[in-house]
């Protein structure tokens, strides 16, 4: 048990840093979002690894909330996940009051469309990055409140 504690405590600690570098990159984005086709295609080397960091850590945060924070709430809270689909962990989350499924599913569409990132069609990269954007507010308040919930309901977590 003190192993999965450690890894939850490391897992966490992750997201806290993904977060971390959303908000800055969200910070260095925000004079020139939404963005437009022409400002896009005369973006800086600088300017295109800060959409590079929002869309890596956006797809991070998700992958590591969904894949390794969303099972060990869950575990940690007496159930059996090793049998749950990814959808019956949704619905259990729903059902603790810790996120939307329904918003879950639609962040993860969104992240699988930037996905064409490097498409030909450039109209659609900028869209796929004004919509990452515009969503990550919605993924880091996700995250947010799965935290508040740890820190409250796991007394190994201590308090933050």
């Amino acid at each position: 048990m003190r192993d999965k504690i450690q890894t939850f405590k490391e897992k966490l600690y992750e997201c806290d840093q993904h977060k971390k570098r959303l908000l800055s990159a969200k910070n260095n984005l925000q004079t020139m979002m939404p963005l437009r086709l022409d400002v896009y295609e005369k973006l800086d080397d600088i300017s295109m690894s800060i959409i590079d960091q929002m869309i890596f850590r956006f797809s991070k945060l998700q992958d590591t909330m969904g894949e390794k924070i969303f099972p060990a709430i869950l575990a940690l809270n007496g159930e059996s996940v090793k049998k749950m689909t990814f959808i019956d962990r949704l619905n259990r989350l729903e059902e603790l009051e810790l996120l939307s499924k329904n918003e879950w599913m639609e962040l993860r569409h969104d992240r699988n469309e930037i996905a064409h990132e490097y498409s030909f069609n450039q109209d659609e990269v900028v869209d796929s990055i004004n919509l990452i954007y515009t969503k990550l507010d919605t993924l880091i308040a996700i995250y947010d409140g799965l935290r508040s919930y740890c820190y409250n309901q796991f007394d190994f977590l201590g308090s933050k």
